[in-house]
């Protein structure tokens, strides 16, 4: 079994935390997304895997080369220029030679993907498409059903008297190979507008697979945020971290005896942890953080190589790589891009955003 993962559309809504890195490379506990994506589908018997990537793919290339090192067999598809959900498929279909799993490339999930192949094949399915839960479909893409799970209709985007599920597309489907054929080349192509509605049109079955897992979509820094809280906190079955107080240090880091580290929190390698410095979880540390005498941080995201001043204060904040806090600094649901230096005794109030300027 094959499975292809959309990360070659640029990340607009993440940006520009993602204009020096794709998104499937922005770390989720100090690790790449999509590793934790590549590893996920390793625990469901998938090995070979294609990446439809078009947006900065060499940092990809460079981690992942062949996958062996994560137990796959990795192949890139390139695309010149953007060909939306379907197009990206068709473009890698020189690669697809059976049935094969898509997954979006922005969606972290623990989905059971055996059940949902099981079921695929009972139905003799020509595509299946993964359902899930939310408390607000209108921005989403709704899938009605027949009493079989047959799907009847979608609906991008409904208006609020048009909503009659909460059921929405989980940007996971099983695709038969002949599928490729209703597929134009080199086309900008949609699954969600076009592939699917066409489907129905032709009468093939096309099944919706409910799942009741966690799912979330990160194209946004407070869904990105919030994946990490609810990580920590032990909602997924993809990552084994205790819930509650728990706390789990990288290697070659130095914390003061003085620190209060109060979980759940994750320090990555190499970092650097000072004199009374209190940390509160849930929060992530990056690699290579040094964080001086009593600065406070509660509640936040960091990335690589941040460097905190003496007595700064950090909360509900998502702080990129290579950042500099100067001393007695204030930062308070805030989000800084890589590279951003922060004045002494600057006071960022909640809301604020800061980028290196392109």
């Amino acid at each position: 079994m094959q499975a292809l993962i959309l990360v070659g559309g640029e990340a607009t809504r993440l940006r520009p935390l993602t204009c020096n890195i794709p998104k499937s490379m922005v770390p989720v506990l100090n690790t790449p997304f999509l590793e934790h994506v590549i590893r996920y589908l390793g625990g469901h018997g998938i090995s070979s895997i294609i990446l439809a990537q078009g947006h900065l793919p060499k940092p990809m290339d460079d981690y992942f080369q062949d996958g062996s090192r994560f137990g796959a067999r990795l192949t890139y598809a390139l695309e010149a220029r953007p060909l939306n959900t379907a197009g990206a498929v068709k473009n890698a279909g020189q690669f697809l030679r059976e049935r094969f799993f898509v997954l979006n490339g922005d969606i972290f999930t623990d989905l059971d993907l055996t059940a949902m192949l099981k079921f695929h094949l009972e139905q003799k399915a020509k595509a299946t498409i993964a359902l899930t839960p939310v408390e607000d479909p209108a921005a989403y893409g709704l899938i009605e059903t027949d009493s079989s799970s047959r799907v009847t209709r979608f609906l991008e985007k409904p208006a609020p008297d048009q909503i009659t599920t909460n059921m929405i597309n989980a940007g996971t489907y099983i695709l038969e190979a002949d599928v490729l054929n209703l597929i134009p080349p080199d086309t900008n192509y949609s699954f969600e507008r076009q592939l699917f509605p066409d489907l129905l049109r032709r009468n093939e079955p096309v099944y919706a697979f409910p799942s009741s897992g966690y799912w979330i979509d990160i194209g946004t820094p407070e869904k990105y945020f919030q994946l990490h809280a609810d990580l920590l906190d032990g909602k997924s079955r993809n990552f084994n971290f205790t819930p509650g107080n728990g706390v789990k240090t990288g290697n070659r880091c130095h914390i003061d005896s003085s620190a209060r580290i109060q979980g759940p929190v994750l320090i990555g390698d190499g970092c650097e942890i000072g004199r009374g410095v209190s940390i509160t979880g849930p929060a992530v540390i990056g690699r290579d953080n040094t964080i001086l005498e009593e600065t406070v941080i509660r509640e936040a995201v960091t990335w690589q190589n941040v460097k905190f001043g003496p007595r700064t204060a950090v909360k509900n904040s998502l702080i990129a790589n290579d950042c500099f806090l100067d001393t007695e600094c204030s930062v308070e649901q805030s989000i800084l891009g890589d590279h951003i230096t922060i004045s002494s005794k600057t006071r960022l109030g909640p809301g604020s955003r800061i980028w290196p300027q392109f």
